[in-house]
């Protein structure tokens, strides 16, 4: 790839990760035994695995993402949390409320799709 496409890369990376952990990766860790029994449980696999599940993937996923450590898988884990918070969990809710959502998810499917580029650690 061109230096240009892998600084692009660099960049979308980073920042699109950062602004997935601060406020949701982190506010979800930071809270999670008082979110742990009332959090929303989409997939019915219970609000404490669902509340993991999305720390994990908002939270530590990120981070692999902006080191670019398995960048592909990460995005792919992330890109299916937005999607299921935009289209389950805030489903019946209007469009505006769902696009932050959607907009990450198209992020990600594009890191999905691209990798992380020269500037990863390991993809």
């Amino acid at each position: 790839m061109k230096v240009s496409t892998d600084l692009g890369l660099l960049v979308i990376r980073t920042l699109t990760s950062l602004l997935m952990i601060f406020p949701h990766g982190w506010s979800k860790l930071a809270s999670f035994t008082t979110k742990m029994n009332s959090f929303p449980d989409p997939l019915g696999i219970s609000s404490q695995a669902s509340l993991s599940s999305a720390v994990f993937t908002e939270f530590f996923c990120s981070i692999a993402i902006i080191l670019g450590l398995k960048t592909r898988w990460a995005a792919l884990a992330l890109c299916f949390t937005m999607l299921v918070a935009a289209f389950i969990v805030h489903g019946n809710d209007p469009w505006m409320r769902k696009e932050k959502a959607v907009l990450f998810a198209v992020v990600y499917f594009g890191l999905f799709i691209s990798g992380g580029g020269k500037y990863s650690v390991k993809d």
